[in-house]
């Protein structure tokens, strides 16, 4: 009925989607017979008639419920019956059915041969069933026939071997259960011994081998002790982990590792570790402080141990303190140290089981492998940057604890020292810069130096205000290194190759402290605060660096012909830069020959004890800055400081004179006023007495400055014999330029230090400072030249000669010879100053420079005071210029000799014709208005008339008018 349904479906028939079987339920259906079907295809068909009367069947007809046809077409009749209507739906039904019996009987016809051949399937089905059921019935009874052949007992020896079985089997599961129930004693041998990897091996394959024997009861026992031990071991090896974090073992450590890997925590082990050794750290320094604030309490109160770390750091005493900080640094680098060694162990052997991993077949293994590496490593180089910020904050925190200003100097660098090198341990540890400490220690540092270096001025001001300038003798071969506190600089620099020839960089490989520290020691460790016991050894004794030096120097010149040439020619070499003497005696030179060469021979440097003091003072500035260098603009501002108090010292002391800077021949350079003017603006405190009412901005701004030191009254400035203290003008002064050359030798390792934003400060104290210091040689040997020489008088002498005279003199005046036993004079004094202090060849060719500008000024206004000269007088000019010249070039060695021009010029401007005076004196503005005036009025009458010297003085008068 279903392929009916099927095939009505295909060719378009209204059918239900239920099977065939439903159909039946028409009652009054039924399958019409070979005649039926017959009649049925021999009637004419319409297929399409025939399709419109099968899809006007209701569809309820098709229904798979039960249905009841005969009760549905009653139903459906109406109340009054119409016997036409009711033949007329009759005969459609008849129609109907005839239309849905006819397309069954062409289906059942169509598909009557597929029938045939299903039917002859079933027939051979049936019959391979019945041979089937013959086998069967004849395998039952050959069974039967084999069980009465065997005998009861065949089959029981089968069944006694199977229970042997069974009995071994189960003899190995009760010797391997006693094996479990003893492990537990191995376990705790283990443990004792730290083997940790073979202990948690031994408990895994224990756990194993209780989980094949589950099934009996007292393995659930066994079980939950294995659990327990297994978790046991774990507290124990974290135990052992936190060991580390002091004292690092290689041994210890890659047993604990290879425990945590057979555990399969690598990582967690790694998170412990780093919890491990930030406890650590707080222990440690928690335990150092409280064992030196105990110790000091002097009792065993136990409030200490209950206080808060930043509050037990208040507790400790000054005495403790830099023991304290030196045993606290000592504590944390053995912690950084076994982190660091720690990370060794894994850039070694994590490197090693990644390549022995990789040459396995395991790729999940390797990959694995190579994840926790990278977890590890990430998780380490993170920690460095973790555990070192906890460091800082500790030992900042200790810092903080005590007022660092009550410490003395030497005490308070200690300290820098100690965290210096701490610092140095963080920047070697994990590249930081210790942000934390610097900032801590920089204010400190800062405030300590400033009332430090507030100190020192007042002393630099009293050492002045006291000081003699008596020369401090030092052996020829001093150098500021050879000094206590300049000994850190002997690393980095030899003594005896300046800056400039030192190599840029060193081939040796640096060593960290790491690497120095590794297998033991610690760079903490309290060396011994004291200075070496023998001396410096940087004095000499009367100028010679020993007794014997100075009996061969007297031996040496014991007699005349032993007299060396040079010392005879000139009493000064080139190279050790002495005052050079010209025409004297044999007897003078014999007489000078020893005093000249004690104190001359050795080229010593030029400096009193306050110049030493100073250069010390830098020395102790610089050991702040070597170990603090982020204050570096700070000290070295300070440092500046000095030097500018002590060069305004010399001018104000040696070189202050408002007539000579009148002179206008610049004797101070514009430099050298702005360098001077500046630091008593910043430096110089000129109030004499502090104002009650002032405000307190201004007493502020007071507390910056210094007072103006003041000359000892001691040193003589006023004596000709001395020369004007020449020999104290030549030692202040040249201690001066000796401080600034030593700041000159300093100047690169200054310039290492100081911060790149501060490097233009460092370069303008240098080009307008410490450069002017030779610049005052001008004005201070000046007022020695200005009073050396007495220009009065030969001025005087000058005014008596007669200039208008008819002829040619061949004779010299006599103020010629006056000016020159002058220098003579003026010589010999030199020598006698030489005789105490050394006179450098610079110093000797400034004063005679000086002496001699001044006496040829004095000449060309001498020569401005004539009223009357004639052109013979004019050749006398000449000639006692020329006898004075030629006298005082065996006087001197300077060459050519100053202002010789100016003279020369001023005498050949005589003869000038008017044309050529005029632009003569627009020219040579040098000359004064009184010595061009009188120039014009000399020449009046000889060559130069009324109206031409009209025209010249107005000329003069304009030149001069700008000046007013």
């Amino acid at each position: 009925m279903q392929k009916i349904k099927s095939l009505m479906t295909r060719q378009g028939l209204k059918s239900p989607p239920e099977s065939l079987s439903d159909l039946g339920a028409v009652e009054s259906l039924r399958v019409p017979g070979k005649e039926e079907f017959r009649e049925l295809r021999e009637q004419p068909s319409d297929p399409q008639a025939e399709q419109e009367l099968i899809n006007s069947i209701e569809q309820v007809y098709f229904s798979t419920d039960s249905f009841d046809i005969v009760k549905y077409e009653l139903e459906k009749l109406p109340p009054v019956l119409n016997l036409q209507e009711l033949e007329e739906y009759r005969d459609k039904l008849k129609q109907q059915q005839a239309a849905v019996s006819k397309k069954v009987a062409d289906l059942i016809l169509e598909k009557q041969p597929a029938y045939v051949k299903e039917l002859e399937r079933v027939t051979s089905l049936q019959t391979g069933l019945q041979l089937a059921a013959v086998i069967c019935t004849n395998g039952r009874r050959h069974l039967n026939i084999a069980k009465e052949g065997f005998t009861q007992a065949s089959l029981g020896l089968l069944a006694n071997q199977r229970k042997r079985q069974l009995l071994i089997g189960l003899l190995k599961s009760l010797r391997t259960i006693k094996t479990l129930q003893r492990t537990d004693v191995r376990l705790s041998e283990m443990l004792e011994e730290e083997d940790y990897p073979g202990a948690i091996q031994l408990c895994l394959e224990c756990q194993k081998a209780a989980s094949t024997f589950k099934h009996y009861s007292c393995i659930s026992e066994l079980n939950s002790k294995l659990q327990d031990t297994l978790e046991q071991i774990e507290e124990q090896l974290d135990v052992a982990l936190s060991k580390i974090c002091k004292n690092f073992d290689i041994n210890h450590y890659t047993k604990v590792q290879q425990a945590y890997r057979l555990l399969g925590k690598t990582q967690t082990a790694m998170d412990q570790l780093h919890m491990h050794f930030t406890q650590a750290i707080h222990n440690t320094v928690f335990q150092v402080v409280l064992g030196y604030v105990e110790l000091c309490a002097g009792n065993t109160d136990t409030k200490f141990q209950k206080l808060q770390y930043k509050d037990l750091c208040t507790h400790v005493t000054p005495d403790s303190y830099i023991p304290c900080l030196a045993d606290l640094c000592k504590a944390l680098w053995e912690v950084m140290l076994s982190y660091y060694r720690t990370m060794e162990w894994h850039e070694k052997y994590d490197s090693e089981d990644t390549t022995s991993a990789s040459e396995g077949n395991n790729m999940m293994g390797t990959e694995e492998t190579n994840f926790d590496r990278g977890y590890v490593k990430k998780k380490l180089e993170h920690g460095l940057t973790r555990i070192w910020q906890d460091v800082q904050l500790k030992v900042k925190t200790y810092l903080l604890g005590t007022d660092l200003s009550i410490f003395k100097y030497d005490d308070f660098i200690f300290v820098l020292d100690i965290i210096r090198r701490l610092m140095q341990v963080g920047e070697e540890f994990c590249g930081s810069k210790s942000e934390v400490l610097q900032e801590s220690i920089r204010k400190q540092s800062v405030n300590y130096f400033k009332n430090y270096h507030r100190t020192r001025l007042d002393e630099l001001r009293m050492f002045l205000e006291n000081e003699t300038w008596e020369l401090c003798p030092v052996k020829s071969n001093f150098s500021i290194l050879q000094l206590h506190e300049f000994k850190f600089m002997e690393q980095s620099r030899s003594p005896s190759v300046s800056p400039s020839k030192q190599p840029a960089s060193t081939s040796s490989k640096t060593v960290t402290l790491f690497e120095q520290y590794c297998s033991g020691g610690n760079p903490f460790e309290i060396q011994a605060n004291h200075k070496d016991e023998e001396t410096e050894d940087v004095l000499a004794s009367n100028g010679y660096e020993s007794d014997e030096q100075e009996k061969s120097a007297y031996q040496e010149y014991d007699s005349d012909s032993d007299v060396p040439e040079e010392l005879k020619r000139d009493y000064v070499d080139e190279q050790t830069g002495d005052a050079p003497v010209k025409s004297v005696s044999r007897e003078t030179l014999k007489s000078k020959k020893k005093s000249d060469y004690s104190l001359n021979k050795v080229n010593a440097p030029i400096l009193t004890n306050t110049t030493l003091n100073v250069i010390r003072l830098v020395g102790k500035y610089m050991q702040m800055m070597n170990i603090l260098k982020p204050i570096a603009f700070d000290v070295i501002h300070f440092m500046s400081q000095l030097f500018d108090y002590y060069l305004y010292a010399i001018y104000t002391f040696f070189g202050r004179n408002d007539s000579l800077e009148s002179t206008g021949l610049g004797l101070s350079s514009s430099r050298l006023r702005t360098t001077l003017n500046r630091i008593q603006e910043s430096l110089i405190d000129l109030e004499v007495s502090a104002d009650p009412a002032a405000t307190l901005t201004a007493a502020e701004e007071r507390k910056e400055k210094v007072p103006s030191p003041h000359l000892s009254q001691l040193v003589v400035l006023t004596s000709g014999d001395t020369l004007y203290g020449l020999a104290e003008r030549v030692v202040a002064t040249e201690s001066l330029v000796f401080l600034a050359e030593q700041f000159e030798f300093l100047q690169p390792y200054l310039d290492a230090v100081m911060p790149a934003v501060k490097k233009p400060f460092l370069q303008q104290f240098y080009s307008q400072t410490v450069s002017t210091a030779s610049e005052l040689r001008k004005p201070i040997y000046w007022i020695v030249a200005g009073k050396a020489i007495d220009y009065e008088q030969m001025l005087l002498l000058m005014a008596n000669v007669k200039w208008d005279v008819k002829e040619i003199m061949s004779q010299h005046n006599i103020y010629v010879d006056a000016l020159l036993k002058e220098f003579e004079q003026f010589n010999r004094r030199l020598n006698e100053v030489s005789k105490r202090v050394r006179i450098p060849l610079p110093v000797s060719n400034i004063l005679w420079e000086h002496c001699i500008r001044l006496a040829n000024r004095t000449i060309v206004e001498g020569y401005a005071n004539v009223k009357k000269c004639s052109n013979e007088g004019r050749a006398l000019m000449q000639l006692d210029f020329q006898q004075f010249l030629m006298k005082l070039e065996k006087l001197t060695d300077i060459r050519p000799i100053p202002d010789k021009e100016f003279v020369e010029t001023y005498i050949k401007a005589y003869y000038l014709t008017e044309n050529d005076m005029e632009r003569w004196i627009k020219e040579h503005r040098e000359y004064s208005t009184k010595q061009l005036t009188n120039l014009v009025n000399v020449c009046l009458g000889s060559h130069i008339n009324k109206k031409a010297r009209q025209k010249l003085l107005a000329a003069i008068d304009d030149i001069d008018r700008p000046k007013r």
